[in-house]
Order: structure tokens, then sequence, then C-alpha cells
């Protein structure tokens, strides 16, 4: 992890008043950029994830889960479910509302995509105010599935995400 976090301190830059004035993105595309700071991520992300074993799938948030749960479910040999903004999936979907900083929005999974009682690891790039991240957690529930945890490669604690997810266990691989 030390070699992740070394690596990412030096790749992941901080954007000012973006996507509005006041607010600090965590732009994670220079660490993706680099094979190294690629190579560290998915090394410390399924590190990180074998500690929710057994799992069944790994549920990539999107848009930037997508960049990263398939190099995790296929590091851990287990599947991958997408969780795609309202109206992206071609199947009968489940969707689920919630807020976010900026707004309101709806996710979806297809109503088939995971079995009862399945293992699920929810995996995103950021929690921010935990919306999203709640929001995936109560998809997988509705569709019988448990979710074993979720896990994220930046969390901003000022925001308070990690109480909104309740009971969900979180694990985050840097704070800002």
């Amino acid at each position: 992890m030390s070699d992740f976090t070394e690596v990412a301190g030096r790749l992941v830059r901080a954007i000012e008043d973006w996507p509005e004035p006041g607010v600090t993105f965590r732009d994670i595309t220079p660490l993706l950029a680099d094979p190294d700071g690629l190579a560290a991520t998915v090394t410390a992300l399924v590190d990180a994830a074998r500690a929710f074993a057994p799992l069944d799938v790994v549920a990539g948030i999107e848009a930037r889960g997508f960049l990263l749960a398939p190099l995790v479910a296929e590091a851990l040999g287990i599947g991958l479910v997408p969780v795609r903004k309202a109206g992206k999936l071609p199947a009968a979907t489940i969707g689920e509302q919630y807020s976010l900083e900026y707004g309101e929005a709806t996710i979806e999974i297809h109503a088939d995509a995971v079995r009862p009682g399945a293992r699920v690891l929810l995996l995103d790039d950021v929690l921010a105010t935990g919306g999203t991240l709640r929001a995936a957690a109560r998809l997988f529930e509705r569709a019988g599935a448990e979710v074993a945890g979720s896990l994220v490669l930046i969390e901003l604690p000022a925001l308070g995400g990690r109480a909104v997810l309740g009971d969900v266990p979180l694990t985050a691989l840097l704070e800002y």
C-alpha cells in the first residue's frame, strides 16, 4: 500500500473550482494514465477487496468505477455488474433515485444482474456525500443480494459520506 500511496500522492491532482466554484475536484486520470500508477492502483484495490471475501461480483459504478471494477473483478476471478445511469441498460432494470452534491440522479442495474444471496462488492472512485454508493447498495439489496462492502479509491471525509452508508462496510485507499 505504501507504494500506491506514494504514487497516488504524486499523480492524483487537485483541480480547483471544478465543476463549480468552491469545489476541489480530485482528478485520477494522471494516476490511471501512468503504467506504474495504474498497476499500483489495481494491486491496492485487489488487496483491499480480498478483505470482503468471499465475493461473487464487483459492481462498477458509472463512470469512473467502470474503469477500475473490471480490473479488480478479473484479478479476483469473479464477475462484474455495471451500475449505470438511468436509460443506459438494454434489458429490464431496477433503479434507485438519490441526491448528489449538485442535484438528483437515478442509477440502475439489470433486474437479473445478480442471483439472490450473491455477495457484491461496490466499487467507485470517490466517496463524497455517499448518495451514489447508498443508492447502489439499495439496488443490490432489492435484487436479493448481500452487499459485502464498498471500496473507493478516494474518500472526502469532510463531506460525511461514510455516515450515509449506514452498516455497509467501507474501505477507502486515500483521504483528502
